[in-house]
């Protein structure tokens, strides 16, 4: 599934373009949050049953909420959409991404949003580990649900593009008959020693309040946790984005990833350039007329499900 760089088509809405140049590329959660409010408080609900609190393990934060297509489906088994949500590690959780479960809903995904175990209470590789017992809790669910347990495209989005990027890239992570049919990458950290070395060029704090929380403050660990000198997964179909107005960290590792897994894995990822964004925008822009990120995923979504087989 091969294609050239692709922008997404369209155009941010201008008065979400234009405040979101102003805000610029630092940390803007509050304010990125304040500018979706309106849309999202009247986001489409419709044609989607909701499942809420669904135990995937054995840890309290080991939940997950499925949107599900409306309709009898004819038997039909959809595409599943799994989308971890972001937080640096250290916060977050499954309900602040509701728009992106009614909005896969509604393009006929079977969308899952689990939370995973937070730092400092766990530590690397819980996050990992965290997705792949996710994708093992779909082997034997999806079908009850609709979903298609061979077509399932894991997402993430900040610290949960380091989950799943770890988890898709790293053999070690995978348990027996490990087959997503494709993942997302939104504006990830794949090399936390990079992060740990460059915090003076990244504008990073020291002590780092995330990634030490997860990754620890010794070095050695930050190696062993360095995804980028860890890759041996065979490859699979993949999208790699940054926004254009990203945390400078995450715009370097994805380039970085990137060329890794073509110079020396294999791979062949889209790679995109999420136009106008910042790093917390895209993430809020599903479910809105705000459809440049939402359109491109539901396409890539579609095309991993076909090359599974559908």
């Amino acid at each position: 599934m091969t294609r050239s760089l692709i922008h997404p088509p369209g155009a941010v809405p201008e008065a979400i373009a234009a405040r979101l140049r102003e805000l610029g590329p630092g940390f803007n959660l509050p304010e990125v949050q304040a500018l979706y409010a309106p849309l999202l408080r009247d986001q489409p609900r419709e044609g989607v049953v909701r499942h809420e609190g669904l135990r995937y393990g054995g840890h309290e934060r080991h939940q997950l909420d499925v949107f599900v297509p409306a309709g009898d489906g004819a038997g039909a088994r959809c595409p599943v959409l799994v989308w971890f949500h972001g937080g640096g590690f250290i916060r977050g959780s499954r309900q602040a991404r509701a728009n992106v479960g009614w909005w896969g809903a509604r393009q006929g995904f079977v969308t899952v949003l689990p939370d995973y175990r937070l730092a400092p209470e766990s530590r690397w590789p819980s996050g990992p580990q965290d997705v792949a017992a996710v994708w093992a809790w779909l082997q034997a669910q999806a079908e009850a649900l609709g979903g298609d347990p061979e077509a399932i495209v894991l997402a993430g989005e900040s610290a949960g593009a380091a989950h799943v990027a770890a988890a898709t890239l790293g053999r070690r992570f995978q348990p027996e008959g490990w087959r997503p049919a494709g993942a997302a990458l939104f504006s990830g950290p794949y090399n936390a020693r990079l992060e740990g070395l460059a915090r003076p060029q990244f504008g990073i704090a020291t002590p780092d309040p995330r990634n030490e929380a997860y990754f620890g403050s010794d070095p050695a660990d930050w190696d062993a946790a360095s995804l980028v000198d860890h890759i041996d997964a065979a490859p699979l179909p993949l999208w790699i984005s940054v926004a254009e107005r990203d945390l400078l960290q995450m715009q370097v590792q994805a380039g970085e990833l990137f060329a890794r897994l073509v110079s020396r894995h294999g791979f062949a990822p889209e790679l995109r350039l999420l136009r106008e964004h910042n790093h917390f925008s895209a993430g809020h822009s599903f479910n809105t007329a705000d459809e440049t990120v939402s359109a491109p995923l539901a396409d890539f979504v579609r095309r991993c499900a076909a090359a599974a087989g559908r």
